[in-house]
């Protein structure tokens, strides 16, 4: 039981190394600093970003895109704040973060924290509203995690097919441009002989 509990622990600590992301960045000057990740649809993100500072006047701007470009989340000049949100689509999402223009000339050190499927779950409300603990929570987590793993799988399976079939599509069009190039090509060099031969024959150079 106790090395099945180690296997169990280990499991779960890489799944919450490959379902969040807690960073910590620098930003400065008027450029934005931006963090994508590529979600499958009906996923739940959660994010906590905060300024690491103790003057409460430095501040950040925020705003969170889906991958068609709708606005999820638009905070301006604060210090700290969470967005949360179920994916509606599968694609890229995007947290963009800058200065506001009044700290423009400084550098501030900023922590995300982002959550994603598993990890976003509040496990304590789960845990109480079921009455479970111990070992059959973590093992209600791991077949979570087992799930979303799986989800993950197809959803990039479906995006290499994807892939392959765009990439299958442009080498036909580049194929057939390559060919129809090359007769082109023949084409124009006849006719220029044929030129050069009636020219030649018109002056009885031949």
């Amino acid at each position: 039981m106790m090395a099945y509990g180690g296997v169990l622990s280990v499991l779960l600590v890489l799944l919450q190394l490959r379902l969040a992301r807690a960073l910590r960045f620098d930003l400065s000057g008027p450029s934005h600093k931006c963090f994508s990740e590529d979600i499958h649809s009906k996923v739940v993100v959660l994010a906590d970003y905060r300024v690491i500072s103790d003057n409460a006047h430095h501040t950040v701007s925020v705003k969170v895109t889906s991958p068609y470009g709708t606005v999820l989340h638009n905070a301006e000049v604060v210090q700290s704040g969470r967005f949360s949100f179920t994916t509606s689509e599968a694609g890229v999402y995007t947290a963009c973060f800058w200065l506001p223009t009044s700290e423009t000339g400084l550098t501030l050190h900023v922590e995300l924290d982002w959550k994603i499927g598993v990890a976003a779950k509040d496990w304590d409300a789960v845990a109480k509203k079921d009455k479970i603990e111990g070992i059959e929570l973590e093992l209600i987590k791991l077949q979570d995690a087992v799930e979303s793993i799986h989800e993950t799988l197809l959803y990039m399976k479906e995006r290499e097919k994807e892939m392959r079939n765009v990439n299958e599509y442009t080498n036909a069009r580049v194929a057939w441009y390559g060919i129809t190039s090359l007769f082109v090509c023949l084409a124009v060099a006849a006719w220029q002989l044929w030129n050069l031969r009636s020219f030649f024959e018109r002056k009885k150079l031949l």
